[in-house]
C-alpha cells in the first residue's frame, strides 16, 4: 500500500497531477503560441504540404489547448491523452523525422516525450485531484486506456496526414 501524506494523498497521486499539468500546460502554450498568430501558423502549415492550411492552423490550436486543459483538468484523460499523442504523431511525421533524434536539429526527441507522457497518464488515470474522479469516470485506466490512447491518437494522425498533408518536393 502506498504510504499517505498527511493530506491524504500518496506519492502516485501528486505525480499523476504534476505529469497532467507539465504535459496539458505545454499543450495550452503551443496551442495558445499557434491561436495567436493563426496566419503565420497557416503559413507555416502550407509550407510544409498541408492542403487547407488555414483549417489545419485553427483546428492545431483548438485540439492543443482543449486537450492539455483537459489533461490539467483530468477530464476525459484517456481520450484527451489520444488527442495530444495524435497531434503529436502529426508533427513528428510531417516536421520532425527526417531530422534525427535530438530537439536541437528539429529531431523528435521531444513529441515522443509528451506522447509517451500522455499515454502513459492514460494508463495510470488522472488520480484523486481530477474532473474524471469527481464524475466518477477515472475507472477506465491501465493498460487498455493506454492502448486506446496511443491506438486513436496514432490512428487520427494517419486519418489527418492521408487526407491533408503531402511531403513537399525538395526545391
Amino acid at each position: 500500500m502506498a504510504r499517505k501524506d498527511r493530506t491524504g494523498s500518496t506519492g502516485v497521486g501528486v505525480a499523476r497531477f504534476l505529469l497532467r499539468t507539465a504535459v496539458g500546460g505545454t499543450m495550452i502554450a503551443h496551442g495558445v503560441k499557434h491561436g495567436r498568430t493563426l496566419k503565420g501558423t497557416a503559413g507555416w502549415f502550407g509550407s510544409i504540404g498541408f492542403k487547407q492550411p488555414m483549417l489545419q492552423a485553427r483546428t492545431s490550436a483548438v485540439v492543443e489547448i482543449g486537450s492539455g486543459a483537459a489533461l490539467v483538468a483530468g477530464a476525459a484523460t484517456p481520450l484527451a491523452a489520444s488527442a495530444v499523442v495524435g497531434t503529436l504523431a502529426v508533427a513528428a511525421r510531417s516536421v520532425h523525422i527526417p531530422n534525427g533524434f535530438w530537439i536541437t536539429s528539429e529531431g523528435w526527441e521531444y513529441v515522443a516525450n509528451l506522447s509517451v507522457a500522455s499515454v502513459a497518464l492514460a494508463a495510470l488515470g488522472p488520480g484523486g485531484w481530477s474532473v474524471d474522479r469527481a464524475l466518477g469516470t477515472d475507472r477506465f485506466s491501465g493498460p487498455r486506456a493506454a492502448l486506446f490512447a496511443a491506438g486513436l491518437g496514432i490512428g487520427g494522425a494517419a486519418a489527418q496526414l492521408a487526407t491533408f498533408w503531402r511531403k513537399p518536393v525538395a526545391a
